[in-house]
């Protein structure tokens, strides 16, 4: 358009404890409002235009309760979904949206249903290839999702878009006092430590980083204790009880949901970085812990390798033994650890949100066009 570009951002996935696809939503909306090519940004959640989206990040409630203001912000949202350009980047577009763009993570519910809950795998199976059908561009997070769903669901390779996510700038390295300090308030020792930072949900293979670290050799596994961060997840009653047992034996810390803030400093005080997950999307962990400065150990599976290319050590989660020698290699491994820590942060360093909102409008754009 003339004018640039009128567009309604669909932040249903912001909360007070962001995961990956709350954080890519709030990045969205704190840097698309300054876009050069954006003249107008709304923001649509539960329905309903809201004003500030930052209140669902607070907590705060964001609509007023009076009946009348609630019939003319619905009448207000069904305007602008007409007369913009929606992007859903949760996966579904809303039901009064006659197309848009989405953004599909991953395909995990499709591929993996018995690790998600029973009543996620209906929602999908009956909303997710309405979305499609409507949507008039799909954008995935790495090019292993987007051929997955041109396999998997026939979309036209002309109609996806792969946009890699990026590493905020809270992520970097990080020594000195101030580290130790921060640290040392959660008992913890700058390079004395393993970390995994993740949701606990069994494709996750948590478990299997658990067993992984108690066979380690007694010194070094008090050397270096394994840290837990990351939101709740599903279907985790057994590993809940793993964990139990590990902090029982003293090896383990788990610190659950972490804020960013906090969370910086945790994976720049980490010795290594452990990621088994057998599937992901796109995968952001990784990524922040090379941006931090810390060596990493993923996954062979799914995109991780797209993502972390030459600056990870891969494993196999499902070989014990290999898990367990790659691990102990990386703690202990000085010339591996020096080399990967540099390549990882030449690495981290091209994921970045100006990217990522470039190649999107870009897209907006498009499909404007059309």
């Amino acid at each position: 358009m003339p004018d640039g570009l009128h567009v309604t951002l669909c932040v249903d996935a912001l909360e007070q404890q962001l995961g990956g696809i709350g954080r890519y939503t709030w990045e969205l909306a704190q840097r698309l409002p300054a876009h050069p090519d954006i003249s107008s940004l709304r923001f649509f959640a539960r329905n309903r235009l809201i004003d500030d989206p930052s209140k669902l990040v607070r907590g705060e409630p964001v609509y007023p309760g009076r009946t009348l203001r609630r019939t003319w912000r619905a009448w207000t949202a069904r305007r602008a979904l007409k007369s913009s350009v929606v992007h859903s980047p949760n996966y579904f577009l809303p039901k009064l949206a006659e197309t848009g763009v989405i953004t599909v993570h991953d395909l995990s519910v499709f591929k993996y249903p018995e690790t998600h809950p029973a009543a996620r795998v209906k929602q999908f199976e009956q909303s997710f290839v309405d979305s499609i059908g409507r949507a008039a561009h799909v954008i995935t997070d790495t090019d292993t999702v987007r051929h997955e769903l041109i396999d998997l669901f026939g979309v036209k390779p002309e109609s996806i878009s792969a946009v890699p996510l990026a590493v905020g700038a809270r992520f970097r390295p990080a020594a000195g006092k101030e580290l130790a300090a921060h640290l040392s308030k959660l008992g913890l020792q700058p390079g004395r430590y393993g970390l995994c930072v993740s949701a606990l949900e069994p494709r996750k293979k948590v478990p299997e980083l658990l067993r992984a670290w108690r066979r380690l050799p007694n010194d070094l596994r008090d050397e270096f204790p394994l840290v837990l961060a990351g939101t709740g997840g599903w279907k985790n009653d057994r590993i809940h009880q793993e964990i139990r047992d590990a902090e029982a034996e003293g090896w383990l810390r788990n610190f659950g949901f972490v804020n960013e803030p906090d969370l910086a400093g945790l994976y720049a005080g980490a010795a290594l970085f452990v990621y088994p997950s057998i599937y992901e999307g796109f995968g952001l962990p990784p990524l922040e812990a090379m941006a931090s400065g810390v060596p990493v150990i993923v996954s062979d599976r799914s995109c991780l390798p797209e993502v972390c290319g030459p600056a990870a050590k891969y494993v196999n989660p499902d070989d014990d033994n290999g898990f367990l020698m790659q691990i102990e290699d990386g703690l202990q491994n000085s010339c591996w650890r020096t080399e990967t820590i540099i390549l990882g942060l030449e690495r981290a360093a091209g994921f970045t949100w100006e990217r990522c909102v470039e190649d999107t409008v870009a897209i907006y754009s498009r499909v404007n066009s059309c």
